[in-house]
């Protein structure tokens, strides 16, 4: 059975920088897309970031380029998504997922390929 534990939310001011971190087991992960999502009250839930299972792309929302990372630890079964300059508008609970099947040249970057989620970390930005 596959399992995502997402850490690294808190309160944070404007301005500053939090790591999230999301720890795989279950399954070969080096072998399979990852992605972050977030959802604010009342919202959808979005995608913020993904990176293939090779690691040689990436994704990011317009809302987050520039200020967010997305990387990814083979070794360590663990997806990062560094998040820097944030503001109130980030404000959400932060969902890590991977994606039912494997491999796929373009399969992260895909909404509904994933299937598999975490149970989320909020994350909060004051102004």
């Amino acid at each position: 059975q596959v399992q995502l534990v997402e850490s690294g939310g808190g309160l944070v001011q404007a301005g500053g920088s939090l790591r999230l971190s999301c720890a795989a087991s279950g399954r070969t992960f080096s072998s399979y897309a990852m992605g972050w999502f977030r959802q604010a009250p009342g919202k959808e839930r979005d995608m913020v970031a993904a990176i293939s299972w090779s690691a040689g792309s990436t994704y990011y929302a317009d809302s987050v380029k520039g200020r967010f990372t997305i990387s990814r630890d083979n070794a360590k079964n663990t997806v990062y998504l560094q998040m820097n300059s944030l503001k109130p508008e980030d404000t959400a609970v932060y969902y890590c997922a991977t994606t039912r099947n494997p491999y796929g040249s373009d399969r992260f970057v895909r909404r509904n390929e994933y299937a598999i989620w975490g149970q989320g970390t909020q994350v909060t930005v004051s102004s």
